[in-house]
């Protein structure tokens, strides 16, 4: 029952999707495989083409669905609104919301996979059609198919069926049809924004998956034209009523006289602009509004160089207004007027400015921290006068902003992903400070990751603050945060550990809480917190590495029951 309890919390809302998302793929595959396998008016497309003919159109259905899909999740701001919209909702329905990126994704996958197997069909296909003039002239009547085939080819004008007119080569022919040379060109956009996507790329050459994913405009600009020319076609009605496919198929020679009149064929409406063209016309207006917060003026207040490479920005933004956790795109025309970074907010709702905290790791970071004067040695950065200009898109909603919805709290980060709780904590505090009103959350259980002891630096001086003000308001029992050094220290530093082991505050953060040593155990943690909080939701908020995503994710299932619920949340910008 214990797992059963945390599988519908944290699993149930996220498959139910995937299923229907499935389903539907299924469904429209099923369909339109069978639409064209079986449907008079493609008996002679059939003919020409075999079973090839619905196994081009079928995928093409499901890509209709996914190229519609796949916008969606990365319009940001639709986004946002929709998840303040749903505050009211379950927990559940917004936390599908969190899992917008894997969705993309998911829609991606399934777009290569589609497009392999409509690519593939339709290279067949074209081989189809000009394999008809690659049969000897004296072999073309020798059987009824054949000449059924070689009279369906030299039906020309505004009525072929063959779109391939004369003797090509097949990879010729390609270039020769609209769908062909567009569908290269959709094809080749597709390779290059899915190749540049992998996690090696896009973590450590950020503008290459940057620029190549614009590579989206030519994607849907060709795919909205790329069934213009109607070749997929088929017999009109009309022409079903007046030439009986049964009886004129097996006696092509009676054509054009009675009763076997000339079949008549229509091309199929292009369907895919009707798909796509509400998520492009979202997209067109999320990047309006985009334009428009790039136009607005941010004021830099300060600039603070913290340890272990960590720049802090303090700004200013009329009407700017964020929750706790929430997150900014930052642009800074100085370097590029293209590349937008994602960075948490770090500043508090409650605080007149906002904030983010950037860990110089790569080459956009670099350039940033030696425009704003931050690279050299000593403490001194530009004066704000100086300072170059930076845009701010957002915020943007994440899992955080629930976290004042549940009675109970465990936020985990590891590593630089401890920055959404640093806003988180301040937040906490700032609202306790407000006697007129009752909080649901009571209980802060704070856990904070690190690899190496350098690592601690930029964070620790934020803790220290927090845990001063907590003494002297006696809430020091509203966070419970626990720091864990998992690797990093060497013989020295380790004896010095242990002669300051009785020390009230710690030799490595100066905290009054001790650091611990080692990984944490996890299932002893979330035992405790089950024992100490019965018949309680409990909210999990997770941000850093994948691997103690999942160790966390399969804790809260685990651990759930006898009124317990630990529902699990991450961040996903």
């Amino acid at each position: 029952m214990s797992r059963l309890s945390g599988l519908l919390a944290n699993e149930l809302p996220k498959y139910l999707v995937l299923l229907i998302w499935l389903g539907l793929n299924v469904f429209l595959f099923v369909y339109y495989y069978f639409f064209y396998d079986t449907r008079p008016e493609f008996f002679y497309t059939r003919v020409l083409l075999g079973p090839a003919l619905a196994l081009a159109r079928a995928p093409a259905a499901c890509l209709n669905l996914n190229c519609m899909l796949v916008l969606l999740p990365i319009c940001r701001n639709l986004l946002s609104r929709f998840r303040r919209a749903c505050m009211c909702c379950p927990r559940r329905v917004r936390v599908v919301l969190d899992k917008n990126i894997k969705f993309h994704r998911l829609c991606a996958y399934m777009i290569v996979l589609m497009t392999l197997i409509h690519y593939y069909a339709h290279c067949f296909n074209v081989d189809f059609f000009t394999s008809v003039y690659r049969v000897p002239l004296n072999s073309r009547n020798t059987t009824t198919i054949s000449k059924l085939r070689w009279r369906l080819t030299q039906i020309g004008g505004n009525n072929y069926l063959n779109p391939i007119r004369s003797d090509v080569w097949s990879v010729g022919a390609v270039f020769l049809l609209t769908g062909g040379w567009t569908g290269v060109i959709i094809t080749l956009s597709l390779f290059f924004m899915v190749t540049s996507s992998v996690e090696l790329i896009r973590r450590s050459y950020f503008e290459v998956f940057w620029y190549t994913h614009h590579l989206f405009v030519v994607f849907y600009g060709f795919l909205v034209v790329h069934g213009i020319s109607r070749q997929v076609r088929g017999q009109t009605p009309a022409s079903l009523q007046n030439h009986n496919v049964t009886f004129c198929s097996q006696h092509p020679d009676l054509w054009p006289n009675p009763p076997c009149p000339l079949p008549v064929f229509q091309g199929s409406e292009p369907m895919t602009w009707k798909w796509v063209i509400a998520p492009m016309v979202l997209y067109v207006i999320e990047r309006i509004i985009r334009f428009v917060r790039f136009t607005q003026h941010v004021d830099i207040l300060k600039v603070i160089k913290h340890p272990s490479r960590v720049v802090e920005i303090q700004m200013r933004k009329s009407g700017f207004f964020a929750e706790v956790g929430q997150y900014v795109f930052i642009m800074c025309p100085k370097l590029s007027n293209l590349e937008w970074h994602p960075f948490t907010l770090t500043s508090a709702p409650e605080e007149n400015y906002c904030s983010v905290h950037i860990r110089i790791v790569g080459g956009w970071t670099s350039d940033l921290s030696k425009a704003l004067g931050a690279d050299g040695e000593g403490p001194e950065v530009l004066p704000s006068w100086k300072m170059p200009r930076i845009a701010v898109d957002g915020p943007f909603g994440t899992a955080s902003e629930d976290v004042f919805t549940y009675p109970v709290a465990i936020c985990v980060g590891s590593g630089i992903g401890v920055t959404p709780f640093a806003s988180l904590l301040k937040s906490v505090w700032y609202k306790n400070l407000n006697p007129e009103k009752e909080l649901a959350l009571k209980k802060v259980y704070f856990f904070w990751i690190c690899p190496e002891v350098h690592a601690f630096e930029w964070f620790g001086d934020m803790l220290a603050h927090l845990e001063q003000q907590l003494i002297e308001t006696g809430q020091q029992n509203l966070i419970e945060y626990n720091i864990y050094l998992t690797r990093g220290w060497d013989a020295k530093q380790a004896k010095t550990i242990m002669v300051h082991e009785e020390d009230e505050r710690d030799v490595i953060t100066g905290l009054e809480q001790k650091t611990n040593y080692g990984r944490p155990n996890w299932d002893d943690i979330f035992m405790k917190v089950a024992q100490t909080h019965p018949s309680t939701h409990v909210g999990v908020f997770f941000c850093g590495v994948a691997a103690l995503s999942h160790e966390l994710h399969r804790m809260s299932n685990k651990h759930s029951g006898n009124g317990v619920v630990f529902h699990y949340n991450k961040e996903n910008f």
